[in-house]
């Protein structure tokens, strides 16, 4: 039995110590592996931006703003600098703003601080961050909603955007999460991302292309760079498009992506166990795209969880919990953590208000995963099925337990790498 000090020896870790957890192996999910090494990014974008239209519409002495988003995409740093250095070639003035609606706390410095995370700085760059909350009316869509975008991009010469093409963990459409959100909601700060999130997430796919068009038609925004990760977070598409391009052709890279989304290929889970979750993983903390619990109740994954324990928060979220409310089961270590200034703005423009909350939280992660599977309803107890990944940006090796080992070995997408064994608990009852 773990150890617990005199205040961790309460009733709930009682209750969960009469819960056995079975054996756990692990096991290797097989991915189209696919993708650029980092080596390589820098030449592959100023390939695509010298190749594409976009060369011809930056000249000399323009001023040009390129976006800067608060995802933990692949290669982020990479890519901007690549962007930078192309426009400098081109003789153009590159900077680098945040574009990220209401992340960070819905301040500069907090933007600054989430690109600063991700190695985007002025030293690495070589061109300044200029960051801002202050927004210029756009004008109002036929529909009467006001559009708003940030104002130091929009007195620039010129926009490009950047950003990870992937579905959206909230909405569906033919622009998901990719470079129209980004010029729609990211570059639209806190104010315009309120604006466009007042009704929520239901209309937003019809909404985006014809936000869009307003924002479009209203800015310098002359283009951008399309990127699209593999299942290990890995860059395997890099595609530079003009302004009109992105009507046409980022459909097809959303329908790329998702054929590349990570999944888990067990079904009817009864416990999931995340390592850990955070804005750098997913925009909701952890994907329902991979778990199969979606914030929303008109998206529904087809994986069937029954209870999701989540142990901790990643470091690069820095206090955003956004997505704990999609759990079950949470530990205190998650709770101390917690950062509600930079959580509950993001949320409140949002109007999703149950992400945040915090459930049920234990002492430890053995009492976390034993209270998640307790409490789980018309299971094989003697054989429940559960499954642990470090987080759903990190899915090549999870763990599966003892009850699911044949039909792992059976299915030719997964390959089975130990025997099963015990859960590997410290002395206070955390994961090593």
């Amino acid at each position: 039995m773990a150890l617990y000090s005199r205040e961790e020896r309460n009733i709930v870790t009682q209750l969960a110590d009469t819960v056995r957890l079975p054996r756990m192996f692990r096991a290797r999910q097989k991915f189209d592996e696919q993708h650029f090494e980092p080596s390589e990014i820098p030449a592959i974008v100023r390939a695509e931006l010298a190749g594409s239209a976009l060369a011809a519409r930056i000249r000399p002495g323009m001023e040009v703003a390129i976006t800067g988003g608060s995802r933990g995409v692949a290669n982020l740093a990479l890519v901007l600098k690549a962007m930078a250095d192309f426009v400098k070639e081109r003789g153009g003035r590159p900077f680098v703003f945040p574009a990220m609606g209401s992340h960070g706390g819905a301040t500069a410095e907090g933007q600054r601080e989430i690109l600063a995370g991700y190695g985007v700085t002025e030293a690495f760059l070589g061109c300044p961050i200029r960051a801002t909350m202050e927004t210029v009316h756009l004008g109002d869509t036929a529909e009467g909603m006001p559009i708003f975008t940030d104002k130091l991009a929009c007195a620039a010469d010129a926009i490009l955007l950047c950003n990870r093409i992937k579905p959206h963990t909230a909405f569906r459409g033919p622009y998901e999460s990719g470079l129209m959100k980004m010029a729609v909601i990211g570059m639209g700060k806190q104010h315009g991302a309120e604006q466009i999130h007042v009704d929520g997430f239901y209309e937003l796919g019809r909404l985006l292309p014809i936000i869009g068009r307003v924002v479009m038609d209203k800015t310098p925004i002359i283009g951008g760079v399309g990127l699209v990760e593999n299942a290990f977070d890995q860059t395997c598409r890099i595609r530079a498009l003009t302004a009109e391009e992105i009507w046409t052709e980022e459909p097809a890279l959303l329908q790329y992506a998702r054929e590349r989304l990570g999944q888990i290929y067990a079904r009817d889970i009864d416990v999931l166990v995340v390592d850990r979750i955070g804005k750098d993983c997913s925009g909701d903390g952890m994907d329902p795209n991979v778990t199969g619990r979606f914030a929303v109740p008109y998206l529904q994954g087809e994986l069937k969880v029954q209870h999701i324990a989540v142990l901790d928060l990643t470091d690069e979220t820095h206090g955003n919990c956004n997505g704990i409310g999609l759990a079950d089961v949470t530990t205190r270590r998650l709770v101390d953590k917690i950062d509600v200034d930079a959580t509950y703005p993001n949320v409140v423009t949002s109007t999703v208000l149950c992400t945040p909350r915090i459930p049920l939280f234990t002492h430890s992660d053995r009492a976390c995963i034993q209270i998640a599977l307790r409490t789980c309803n018309y299971i094989d107890r003697a054989n429940p099925r559960m499954v642990r990944i470090r987080d759903t940006m990190h899915l090549r090796e999870i763990w599966m337990s003892e009850a699911m080992l044949e039909e792992a070995r059976a299915d030719p997408r997964l390959e089975v790498l130990s025997d099963p064994e015990p859960w590997a608990f410290d002395e206070r009852g955390n994961l090593w």
